[in-house]
């Protein structure tokens, strides 16, 4: 099998894990009777997974200088995925499991796209083009299809 076709199929495997995650968390929050509960438990099962990931990769701990030197930004990344995992607890439920990440979606494609433009975070320039700009036009029309 070609390289690119592996990495296309893993990538829709990635968004296929993604939405069933949302909607076991969702399901565990009521089973639980706790949304914090249920993250908690969604980022302990995770954590123990790359933790058995880290161990077996055999890549060295990184030292405590090479962590401190680092921009303190880069050190956010897990409350973000914490305020996903939360927001797709209460959400999904009231959405549904398509509307959310639709709208999921459409948030990455415009940050990207912002991020992209202006080059941030070290990311190289790429001009938010016509082109570019109908494209994410295209995803919120597939969010207000997904919605009907």
């Amino acid at each position: 099998m070609p390289t690119f076709v592996l990495i296309v199929l893993l990538a829709a495997v990635g968004g296929v894990a993604a939405v069933t995650q949302q909607v076991f968390n969702a399901n565990l929050r009521y089973a639980l009777n706790s949304a914090a509960w249920a993250g908690v438990v969604s980022y302990a099962v995770g954590l123990a997974c790359v933790v058995a990931l880290a161990l077996a990769s055999g890549d060295p701990l990184p030292s405590f200088a090479v962590a401190r030197g680092t921009s303190w930004y880069l050190w956010t990344g897990g409350a973000l995925g914490a305020f996903f995992i939360i927001m797709a607890i209460f959400l999904v439920p009231k959405l549904g499991a398509a509307t959310f990440i639709a709208l999921f979606v459409v948030g990455q494609m415009l940050a990207s796209l912002v991020l992209d433009h202006f080059g941030l975070f070290g990311l190289e320039k790429h001009a938010a083009s016509p082109v570019r700009l109908a494209g994410a036009a295209l995803l919120v029309a597939g969010v207000v299809l997904i919605r009907r």
